[in-house]
């Protein structure tokens, strides 16, 4: 007679071989790239998992519900706002996730996106394929001595702060929960980094407290002419004050890794901005990243599961 694995659902349609091999006794299940909430409660009645590993998609409390057995919720990075975290507590699942397994590569993302909008690398490229030659006329923005402000200072912000600091800028940080700072970034309120910063940097989480935090009021505040870099939460942004200061000129530059709705919908006003730059949200997701995620969502199911059950003090 043939013992069934458990079974881990997981919100994508692969992962890192190397958590793969962490996770030898279980069955795994894909839900495919853009599962929706009904294509998850589908297979958790189907499959009724003990743990889901978050990549995409969000997992809220009718989800939960489709799958009683269920224990962990483990995500695929840093980021458990997808995840209904009431709903869980209140249904005794651990939400689990992985601080830092991709701050590098979000940090590199940060900066690929912060020298192209500085350096006008699109539009420069758009006019040589054009046929002109704009030598005697442009001029990139310097970035030394320049102010950098980072909203949040987590591992990716604080990277980001490190190689500010090497790139000889004034690194400032608003983050009213970090307790140390990095060698050359100093504290600021958020008003004051907002009037004082050449480039803005997002990295901090979306909660109720920072929904929407870049909206008309706090972008009234920004020097003019600066660069709004957001490879956090789309969450984070009022998109139609944005727009609107993307015209006047408050705002230079914006580039934008993560957005409201997910994936963008097009077409799309961002598509016919001119001074925007885009990607689809991958500023997480390097070779390495994949790895770290991927093996840090697996030891955080398997140390859960190996816990002994705490619902209702009954034990397995």
């Amino acid at each position: 007679m043939t013992v069934s694995q458990p079974v881990i659902l997981v919100t994508g349609s692969d992962l890192a071989q190397e958590a793969l091999d962490l996770l030898t006794n279980f069955e795994i299940i894909y839900a495919g790239r853009q599962p929706s909430e009904d294509d998850l409660c589908l297979l958790c009645e189907k499959h009724d998992p003990v743990a889901i590993i978050v990549r995409y998609g969000k997992i809220t409390a009718r989800i939960m519900d489709a799958a009683p057995h269920l224990r962990v919720i483990s995500k695929h990075g840093s980021g458990i706002d997808v995840i209904d975290q009431k709903a869980a507590a209140e249904r005794h699942i651990s939400v689990q996730s992985a601080p830092g397994a991709n701050a590098a590569a979000v940090a590199e993302h940060a900066w690929t996106m912060i020298l192209a909008c500085a350096k006008s690398v699109l539009p420069l490229d758009r006019r040589m394929r054009q046929g002109h030659w704009d030598k005697s006329t442009h001029k990139s923005v310097e970035l030394e001595g320049r102010t950098l402000g980072l909203i949040g200072l987590g591992a990716i912000g604080a990277r980001v702060a490190r190689i500010g600091n090497a790139f000889g800028m004034n690194v400032i940080a608003y983050d009213p929960f970090a307790k140390t700072f990095p060698d050359g970034c100093h504290s600021s309120s958020l008003d004051a980094l907002l009037q004082n910063a050449d480039v803005i940097s997002l990295h901090c989480p979306l909660t109720e407290d920072t929904r929407k935090m870049i909206n008309s009021d706090t972008l009234a505040l920004c020097k003019k002419g600066a660069i709004l870099v957001n490879t956090a939460r789309g969450g984070l942004i009022e998109d139609d004050d944005l727009l609107r200061s993307l015209d006047n000129g408050t705002i230079s530059w914006a580039a934008l890794d993560s957005f409201t709705i997910e994936p963008l919908t097009a077409p799309h006003v961002w598509q016919y901005v001119d001074n925007v730059i885009l990607s689809p949200h991958i500023g997480g997701v390097s070779d390495t990243s994949f790895v770290k995620m991927g093996t840090a969502a697996a030891s955080n199911v398997l140390k859960v599961l190996a816990e002994p059950l705490k619902n209702e003090g009954v034990l397995p």
